[in-house]
């Protein structure tokens, strides 16, 4: 596996938490909002500390201490809040691409504006960013491309897990579709998609595998095939 999560647990809030995403898979947490699955992505993010458990990616034991570790491992976190943790509205969409890859495009500490550039460009064309040009402020943007911009963010660095919290929440259905497509197509070169979704015929449609959490437990865990609304929802409700 990609990545594998050994009974992990954090004081009060997540206790013997085990699972495995594979390179090229899509694993989803679902659950009820507060059963402890954003939790868990911030602790593989490295933005909060476990007490218990291991984390191995690619088979080597992986402790990350802060997100700066994570995104050095080849990590990155779509968050929830995309307005406050994703974009920073008032910087160019230019700008946005490259802050998690800012040495890739960067010499003696400055940044390369033509470098940066090209990597934008490349990106808006690539992930079908609607906006008039790379120097227009994300604030401008809709849901759906602020969105698209996050993902080109990420797709500067060598990405071999990608985190996604509520994905779709607050976009339209068309750049519902572009985000599963680009997710899709992320699965297809190799990279590891663990997804949180609290609507569960995206975690349906998407998912290779579905585990479930609840109270910060892992209630059970659901191949596609098997999978249905009714299953997954009594083990999110049970107890």
């Amino acid at each position: 596996p990609m990545l594998e999560v050994r009974g992990l647990s954090r004081r009060g809030v997540l206790e013997d938490i085990s699972f495995t995403v594979r390179a090229g898979e899509v694993v989803a947490l679902a659950g009820l909002v507060g059963a402890g699955r954003t939790e868990i992505a911030r602790c593989l993010f490295g933005a909060d500390a476990w007490s218990g458990g291991e984390m191995l990616l690619d088979g080597v034991p992986f402790v990350p201490r802060s997100p700066h570790d994570a995104i050095a491992a080849g990590i990155g976190f779509v968050t929830e809040d995309r307005k406050e943790q994703g974009v920073v509205l008032n910087l160019t969409v230019r700008e946005n691409v490259s802050l998690a890859s800012l040495s890739k495009v960067s010499s003696l500490g400055f940044v390369r504006r033509g470098a940066e550039g090209a990597e934008a460009r490349e990106s808006v064309q690539r992930l079908r960013v609607r906006t008039p040009s790379i120097e227009q402020k994300v604030g401008n943007l809709s849901g759906g491309n602020q969105q698209k911009v996050i993902l080109a963010k990420w797709l500067q660095i060598p990405l071999k897990l990608l985190i996604l919290d509520e994905p779709t929440r607050g976009i339209d259905v068309g750049a519902k579709r572009e985000i599963y497509q680009i997710m899709n197509e992320l699965a297809a070169r190799g990279v590891a998609i663990l997804m949180i979704s609290s609507e569960l015929p995206e975690v349906l449609g998407m998912a290779d595998r579905i585990v479930v959490v609840r109270d910060g437990r892992v209630a059970g865990a659901l191949d596609r095939a098997e999978a249905t609304q009714e299953k997954v929802g009594a083990l999110a409700l049970a107890g």
